[in-house]
């Protein structure tokens, strides 16, 4: 298999902010305001979908125009091809573990901050072991919701040049 595609494979396999067999060791931070629990409720719902394989419900999470760094430095847009691009992902039935999430909010916009364990298997058989840190950024909607409009699994790229 060609390096790129097994590096996107990779990317695909576990950099997503809770997909496949989600855990994490806190389900809920007990000190989140309720603003930070609508938040936490978008990247929940989207998990959810993600683990039934609901691309449709996955995609529901995002705006229009929301990017999605599969691949370091490489983002995605466009329903399309996120669609695509988690459909693939939704294949390799990752199971991740966290260890927290933290949330932080500015007027419309929200970050949330979750490091991640991950235990997956390429469709060859291979066994995929990683871990990072997801950090997206949501903005509120008219209606009070959150969606999120920039996704990058692979948080600590940058750290590790």
């Amino acid at each position: 298999m060609h390096k790129t595609r097994i590096y996107l494979l990779t990317a695909l396999t576990f950099g997503m902010i809770s997909f496949g067999n989600a855990q994490t060791t806190k389900k809920m931070e007990p000190n989140f305001n309720a603003e930070q629990k609508k938040v936490y409720s978008t990247i929940e719902k989207m998990v959810t979908a993600f683990h039934n394989k609901d691309i449709a419900g996955v995609l529901a999470t995002y705006e229009d125009g929301a990017i999605v760094m599969f691949e370091p430095q490489k983002p995605i847009s466009g329903k399309d091809n996120l669609k695509m691009a988690f459909t693939q992902f939704a294949a390799v039935n990752p199971k991740f573990t966290f260890t927290g999430h933290e949330i932080y909010i500015s007027g419309n916009i929200a970050t949330h901050i979750a490091p991640w364990t991950m235990v997956g298997q390429m469709p060859d058989g291979t066994k995929i072991e990683q871990s990072g840190l997801s950090v997206v950024v949501l903005r509120q909607q008219a209606d009070g919701s959150w969606l999120m409009i920039q996704d990058n699994p692979s948080g600590q790229f940058s750290m590790s040049k």
